[in-house]
């Protein structure tokens, strides 16, 4: 694959690296070729979970930059990257609109390869090791207490919510990332998918027509353009400017690359200051890691930890706690 931008000493740190080791690998849909790599075994300290997202037509460019999202709903280092996507759409949401793409993580466990992950169990221990690592709160024992049969269900999900409502579609995904990784729920199964829609105001039963139909098929799509891009990890993310330069920001990063892929691709972008008080935060975002919440506040850890726990004996917020980490949600949202 080709990249041009037009400023070649930055392009060389967000160049999407292919045969990675040990990243986490996925496969090709069971109609395509398989390939050989390993699903869910993330490498964090490379930062990816990997494979094969959606062949929809590009919208017209109304904002200077473009960012093509591939992801995954059980991609932990898709997860681990929260923060920073978080931040980006606070200081540059003006300049760019992001798409979202489904990978194909996990198709299912009859496609996998050696590496060390060759069934649900073995990913329990490695979530709890990059949960570590990205200070993201990760509960790997789904994997031993209602393992995932694959991660096309929650794909398809995504999918047929954004034919409802693209910014719901979005609450949605964040919601079964939490229902997974926190609240070690098997989002394959449709009650939790059911769940997390009506929480966020989609239609449902739609869903689930759709799911069967149109998101399916929009799913697929996703793959197809995953697999013409040489897509094989998780998070990638294509940076494109109007006139065809891009960027590519493989896996997890600091939030630093992304800023510096901005400003090569728009030298002119000027990033928007926000509120930081928690008020404000968490009435943009609320519910947030306490990650999430020195990403965006600008507050250390220590600092963060005191002010979030204040705020819950205040009445503010309440504080979910899970083997990993709590995530903090403002007071009223699932009351």
């Amino acid at each position: 694959m080709v990249y041009t931008t037009m400023h070649n000493a930055l392009f060389y740190p967000f160049v999407l690296v292919f045969g990675i080791l040990n990243a986490c690998l996925g496969q090709t849909p069971t109609n395509m070729t398989t390939n050989t790599v390993n699903p869910l075994l993330c490498d964090p300290a490379e930062g990816i979970c990997a494979t094969p997202a959606s062949k929809t037509a590009a919208p017209s460019v109304q904002k200077p930059l473009r960012l093509v999202y591939f992801t995954d709903p059980i991609c932990s280092s898709c997860w681990g990257i929260e923060p920073q996507l978080r931040k980006l759409k606070l200081e540059y949401g003006h300049l760019i609109d992001i798409e979202y793409h489904m990978g194909g993580l996990l198709p299912s466990w009859d496609i996998y390869n050696s590496g060390g992950i060759s069934k649900p169990s073995d990913v329990a221990h490695h979530w709890d090791e990059v949960s570590a690592h990205y200070d993201m709160p990760i509960d790997g024992d789904v994997w031993l207490e209602d393992p995932l049969s694959s991660s096309y269900p929650p794909s398809i999900a995504f999918k047929a919510a954004q034919l409802q409502d693209e910014h719901k579609a979005l609450l949605f995904m964040r919601r079964i990332r939490e229902m997974v990784f926190l609240e070690k729920k098997n989002i394959t199964k449709w009650e939790h998918l059911a769940t997390a829609a009506t929480e966020v105001g989609l239609n449902a039963e739609l869903l689930k027509t759709d799911m069967e139909g149109k998101g399916k098929a929009a799913f697929e799509a996703d793959l197809a353009l995953a697999r013409s891009l040489g897509v094989r990890g998780f998070p990638t993310i294509f940076i494109k400017d109007a006139a065809a330069n891009q960027l590519t920001v493989y896996g997890f990063r600091p939030y630093a690359q992304y800023e510096m892929a901005i400003q090569s691709l728009y030298p002119d972008g000027v990033k928007k200051t926000y509120d930081t008080t928690p008020e404000a935060l968490f009435s943009t975002y609320p519910t947030l890691t306490t990650r999430e919440f020195t990403e965006l506040s600008g507050m250390g850890k220590p600092d963060a930890e005191k002010t979030l726990k204040a705020l819950v004996e205040k009445g503010f917020l309440v504080e979910k706690t899970s083997k990993n980490g709590p995530i903090w949600v403002k007071k009223g949202i699932d009351d």
